[in-house]
């Protein structure tokens, strides 16, 4: 969907708050901005990087840091996604391969112009996969092929952890650790984590989130209050490339509190007035 789409989405959801977090650009933002009627509807500027994990955690697997808050026109932001992008279409040519050895006819000017002029990833050419009969559906493009340890998986470029957070906080967000749940930890080892990365400048944990159980969220929710970190949520709304999750509602019982939105932006304005004070 186009950022417009989702902001129309959004409010005929009656969704009172959204962020467009996505992966390694503000691309969607700026169009939201720059073109969008936001009446009602509060808009939070976001992005979503992919991250290595710090040290001594490794092996994390989906390791993602949103921001929150950020300005999509800071330079240093800019410049550490177009390392990631540039990266990303290395990659791309290099999936492309394996999928032809594999068999499958496949190319990537096919899959930009199933992209769009989004940038290029996995799940358009799981789309193309999807489109020529090869696969059944997105999910099965990645359980057979696309997936970690898959026939065309290519491992790709993350900005290390404290980097990420770093260039965030410059660009005057709110960095937060994503869907803890993809991480696979205890809550012991997560703990830890949280630990590890907010000594590098962590501020957030998503607690409400499409494949957190209850008692994850709630598990999620007392970490983030023992250690004083911000609590957010999100759909991770992926349109039909995750079909069985919803804008808002997830997979139908999400609830993300508009007292999550209000802390936010309530934290926002702290980091502002202390940015005020330091110039």
């Amino acid at each position: 969907m186009t950022p417009g789409e989702i902001v129309s989405l959004a409010r005929s959801l009656d969704l009172k708050a959204i962020s467009i977090t996505d992966h390694d650009t503000v691309d969607g933002v700026r169009n939201v901005l720059e073109n969008g009627s936001l009446e009602d509807l509060y808009f939070l500027n976001g992005v979503e990087i992919s991250s290595t994990s710090p040290l001594p955690f490794v092996n994390l697997g989906s390791f993602h840091i949103l921001g929150y808050g950020i300005n999509p026109d800071d330079t240093a932001l800019n410049q550490a996604l177009d390392k990631v992008k540039q990266a990303r279409i290395e990659r791309n040519p290099k999936i492309i391969t394996l999928l032809n050895q594999a068999g499958f006819d496949i190319s990537l000017d096919e899959v930009s112009q199933v992209a769009g002029g989004d940038v290029i990833g996995r799940p358009h050419m799981a789309r193309v996969l999807m489109k020529k009969g090869y696969v059944t559906s997105i999910k099965d493009a990645f359980d057979r092929y696309l997936a970690k340890g898959k026939p065309a998986f290519v491992d790709k470029y993350r900005l290390n952890c404290d980097v990420a957070i770093d260039v965030l906080l410059k660009a005057g967000g709110i960095p937060v650790l994503a869907h803890p749940v993809s991480l696979g930890m205890d809550m012991k080892t997560l703990s830890a984590l949280l630990d590890r990365m907010k000594d590098l400048g962590l501020m957030g944990i998503e607690a409400y989130y499409s494949n957190h159980t209850r008692a994850m969220k709630d598990q999620y929710v007392r970490l983030a209050r023992e250690k004083n970190l911000i609590i957010t949520g999100g759909s991770d709304f992926h349109g039909s490339y995750k079909a069985d999750i919803s804008l808002g509602t997830g997979k139908g019982d999400l609830k993300v509190p508009f007292s999550v939105y209000e802390d936010v932006m309530t934290r926002l304005r702290e980091i502002q007035k202390t940015n005020v004070r330091d110039v």
